[in-house]
């Protein structure tokens, strides 16, 4: 029965309540939440409690959020009065160490958003996207002391389509991550489930950084296209004129061009009208369909043109 399991859940944000919401909706008996302090949020800088919290708050869980994990006696104790049956972590954002690995009876799972070995690390469902990938998905495993290298248990794969950016996959994976857990802690308590090994080769997919974001117009129409809606709606993309002024993209499209005339170099504007600008890359054009310009909001690109301020002499570095 799966009242009988005990399970300690670590988790953050709205990705991981749903993984939560899962378990609970199943009757699993969940006895604890870990999940990350609350943070400072919005323009009076208010606390702020995560995805996790308030959801756990709101069906009477015990809720425990330390700052850190490894190295904290404290933990140790919450989770061997506890006892739980299965820790089950999803983007919790924090490194378990061995002796929290060690204490459940039927390991530590987690739910990873990408098809493992490929992409191992914090932002899979990003470099997926951002590198062409023709599918991506969902892995379940047992943690181990490496990143991301634990046995696998279950996978699920979906094709990421063009008109998905990352909001869209992050959606998806969410609630395919979900079910897919509960399905796990299912098989791996009753014995259904063979863990599989991974090999020790795989890909990994860093942490996106602020300097990362910045549109390269010397690289194909593809790829800028798979770039921002890789990184699209956060952090988001941004091109930035040689005078310095920035401009964040979300959503593009692009066209590729047999004929490239060579004295229009990557960067430079080709075509400015009330409902479009179009910029040169490496093998054709790049077509902005949204736009937020240095502190205003986000917009399409007809309400951008229709109050802006670049010049066909302009050019993206």
């Amino acid at each position: 029965m799966r009242k009988d399991i005990k399970i300690v859940f670590m988790g953050t944000p709205e990705f991981a309540r749903e993984s939560l919401k899962e378990l609970y909706e199943a009757g699993f008996n969940i006895v604890g939440c870990f999940t990350n302090p609350d943070k400072p949020s919005g323009r009076g800088m208010k606390l702020k409690a995560s995805a996790v919290k308030e959801y756990a708050l709101e069906k009477n869980i015990p809720v425990y959020q330390p700052k850190k994990v490894k190295n904290n006696q404290e933990v140790l104790d919450i989770l061997n009065n506890l006892q739980p049956d299965v820790i089950a972590v999803v983007a919790y954002g924090k490194i378990l160490p061995k002796e929290v690995l060690d204490i459940p009876k039927y390991g530590c799972i987690n739910v990873h958003g990408s098809l493992l070995p490929k992409y191992r690390g914090a932002a899979p469902m990003q470099w997926s996207i951002i590198n062409g990938e023709e599918k991506t998905g969902i892995t379940t495993m047992f943690m181990n002391a490496g990143m991301d290298t634990g046995d696998m248990l279950l996978k699920e794969e979906i094709e990421i389509k063009d008109s998905y950016n990352l909001e869209s996959i992050h959606d998806i994976l969410m609630v395919i991550g979900a079910k897919l857990l509960v399905k796990t802690i299912d098989g791996v308590v009753n014995g259904t489930i063979i863990p599989i090994p991974q090999p020790e080769e795989g890909t990994y997919a860093p942490m996106i950084t602020r300097e990362m974001t910045k549109i390269d117009f010397n690289k194909s129409g593809r790829e800028i296209f798979n770039f921002v809606r890789g990184l699209s709606p956060f952090p988001g993309t941004y091109m930035e004129l040689e005078d310095g002024r920035k401009y964040k993209v979300f959503d593009v499209n692009y066209q590729i061009e047999d004929n490239i005339d060579n004295t229009v170099e990557p960067g430079d504007i080709l075509l400015m009208a009330k409902d479009k600008l179009y910029i040169r890359c490496k093998d054709g054009y790049i077509i902005i369909n949204q736009i937020q310009p240095e502190n205003s909001k986000r917009m399409d690109i007809k309400a951008f043109m229709a109050g802006n301020r670049l010049n066909m002499m302009d050019k993206f570095i």
